[in-house]
């Protein structure tokens, strides 16, 4: 097994000039460094991609503590996110252990625990209290989970790890907005014939747009594998594209899924953030004391990305119109769910209001990239546009661009007929108007690029953001066409 605790970061001159000119949620590049000696994707041990470590969400577990700069801990505090563990299970801070280089995920049999006095249910997978079985006896299993504080969008995530040798599981996954993707679920022990067994891999992933009612499962992989999961150490990979999912183990490719076998059920199109925990499966048979405790053992955690000049790669899903853009130094709500798309300070949508809703709105379905779209809708013979120009706003504060020259593209598909001469991006503070023109000259029925130039003077003031305009003034009086807006890219000159 590879081994690579300890090594030098030397950073490359100007490999990542894009993340000084980050148009993100934050302030906080990625610190993402290229190295001559970090260590590398397991199936891509000469780095003939061009991965770069993202050193804000990759941990080797080095040390006596969790960093809970790095890491959510579950129960820390007394507080959860999204859930407190799978009951009868609970999750609990003090089985969050790092010891011998490792991050130890503790499940243990714990009578005298004071479990919360709630209940949790999930679907057709059973409902208890948490300490309690669903029969009324008792069941006071502690366990452990852990969750990365920030989101990554594409890239390379792998962990080399261990399960626990009980009937507990190990998971590796992660979610985001309307997402989650189970890079793994194994057990150890299973006491049940099921779906998973000391000798399988599971991996899943679930479309939680909403309604968020089972089924949600888009896709899953079932691996046998040649030895069980609890007896050693083995390397798990998950390599996460615009349209596509690679999964690895111990370097070698397993499974490859793409956008064209899944179409819109491709949904793995926002940030996600990384989870290791361990849970309890009904079907597959509950824990016996006997067999308690047992650790879920990860070596490391480590997550890759590749340099983009795109000023907008790491909100390329909200300039897509896929999701929200996360201004993630206002924190996490505890609350959040990856089915909501209700607006708070770490989510911000693209608005469409003061009429504009009429014309403009995102479409589900039609798409350059991800599964979504901005669609304005055109008008009939018996119509005009009833607003002097039609809007559609990214929220105050989502664009950070230094002074000087640029470069901004979009992709657009225009219908037959009479179409809007005119598409303006208009940056907001200090203002300055990106007009793509000609519209009515380009090929019609099919995606092309629009693309304009752009000097800007001074750098983004504090509540600059992208507003989106078609003018009235460019439109025909009646019978304008509909068209779609996608993937806005600005790059440096």
């Amino acid at each position: 097994m590879i081994q690579f605790k300890r090594y030098t970061f030397i950073a490359l001159s100007g490999l990542l000039t894009i993340a000084s000119i980050s148009c993100t949620q934050n302030n906080a590049d990625v610190n993402v460094k290229a190295e001559t000696t970090s260590p590398m994707p397991f199936s891509d041990q000469q780095n003939e991609n061009g991965w770069v470590l993202n050193e804000d969400l990759s941990d080797e577990f080095i040390g006596t503590e969790i960093d809970t700069v790095k890491w959510f801990v579950e129960g820390r505090n007394d507080k959860y996110y999204i859930w407190k563990g799978r009951a009868p299970s609970q999750f609990v801070a003090k089985n969050v252990i790092v010891e011998d280089g490792k991050l130890k995920l503790r499940t243990a049999w714990e009578p005298d625990y004071p479990f919360i006095k709630e209940s949790y249910g999930d679907g057709n997978m059973g409902t208890s209290q948490y300490g309690i079985y669903k029969d009324g006896s008792p069941m006071p299993v502690t366990t452990a989970g852990v969750l990365t504080n920030k989101r990554f969008l594409y890239g390379y995530m792998e962990v080399k790890s261990k399960v626990g040798n009980a009937a507990i599981t190990g998971a590796f996954w992660a979610i985001g907005h309307e997402q989650e993707l189970d890079v793994y679920e194994l057990m150890g022990n299973p006491k049940n014939k099921g779906n998973i067994r000391a000798d399988s891999y599971l991996a899943t992933a679930h479309d939680w747009r909403p309604p968020a009612q089972r089924p949600t499962k888009i896709f899953n992989h079932d691996e046998n594998l040649d030895f069980r999961t609890a007896d050693d150490f083995h390397v798990y990979g998950a390599e996460w594209g615009v349209d596509y999912l690679k999964l690895f183990i111990d370097g070698k490719l397993i499974r490859h899924f793409t956008q064209d076998q899944l179409g819109t059920s491709f949904v793995l199109n926002n940030p996600m953030e990384v989870w290791l925990d361990s849970e309890i499966f009904f079907w597959l048979g509950l824990p016996h004391k006997e067999e308690l405790p047992v650790d879920f053992e990860i070596e490391y955690m480590r997550v890759w990305q590749k340099p983009s000049d795109n000023l907008l790669a790491k909100d390329a899903a909200f300039y897509g119109f896929e999701g929200p853009v996360l201004f993630e130094e206002n924190g996490r709500p505890l609350t959040l769910l990856p089915e909501s798309s209700v607006p708070d300070d770490y989510q911000k949508f693209w608005t469409i209001e003061g009429g504009s809703e009429k014309y403009l709105s995102i479409a589900y379905g039609d798409y350059y990239k991800g599964v979504n779209s901005l669609e304005f809708a055109g008008f009939s013979k018996t119509e005009s546009l009833e607003v002097d120009k039609a809007v559609a706003m990214a929220p105050e504060g989502s664009l950070k661009l230094e002074a000087g020259e640029f470069s901004v593209s979009a992709k657009v598909w225009l219908d037959q007929g009479v179409i809007a001469d005119k598409i303006s991006l208009v940056l907001q503070d200090p203002e300055l108007k990106v007009t793509f023109s000609d519209l009515r000259k380009l090929p019609r029925r099919e995606w092309i690029t629009v693309t304009s130039k752009i000097s800007r003077k001074v750098a983004s003031g504090a509540k600059d953001a992208i507003a989106i305009e078609i003018d009235k003034s460019d439109l025909p009086k009646t019978r304008a066409a509909k068209l779609f807006i996608d993937d806005i890219i600005i790059k440096k000159n």
